[in-house]
């Protein structure tokens, strides 16, 4: 099909056709749940992915961090010094770098991610139960590779890769 021919086609068809719209559109049903649910504990979506990661990983630089919530070195900063106000995270300098400040969980902060997690994890299971567990694998491999042809496709555009 020439390009012109495509144009005219994706033109016709509903904008709900398109994949792109149907990610976006999860993508938006995905936060709105979880900054409802989040509210309640006084966090933000940004904040609770830093809580599980410190939680899965231990501890973990501003820059490791960034990468693992998907924003800017200097928007993760401003999070963990107002989550560090909070009581939810300590900061230490780093054994092997002066300059690397790591982040931990504190006993506060772990007590709320599970907290929060409880709620967080209905949405999680009712996903689960969709979808039988085949369907449930095909899912999560078809939307890895989604993934994949997105972050190649925003480097080829020259923009910053997602994280």
């Amino acid at each position: 099909m020439n390009l012109l021919m495509e144009w005219e086609y994706t033109m016709e068809a509903p904008a709900e056709d398109d994949l792109c719209v149907r990610i976006r559109r999860s993508e938006q049903a995905l936060m709105a749940h979880h900054e409802a649910v989040l509210r309640a504990y006084g966090l933000t979506m940004t904040q609770y992915t830093v809580l599980l990661a410190l939680a899965r990983e231990g501890g973990m630089s501003g820059s490791q961090l960034a990468r693992s919530c998907g924003v800017t070195q200097q928007s993760m900063s401003s999070v963990l010094t107002n989550m560090e106000t909070k009581g939810l995270i300590r900061r230490e300098t780093s054994p092997v770098h002066a300059k690397v400040q790591i982040a931990t969980l504190t006993d506060e902060g772990r007590a709320l991610l599970d907290r929060a997690y409880q709620e967080v994890v209905v949405l999680e299971r009712a996903l689960a139960d969709a979808f039988t567990p085949s369907e449930h694998a095909a899912l999560r491999e078809l939307l890895e590779r989604a993934t994949t042809v997105l972050i190649q496709q925003t480097r080829q555009a020259g923009g910053p890769p997602p994280a």
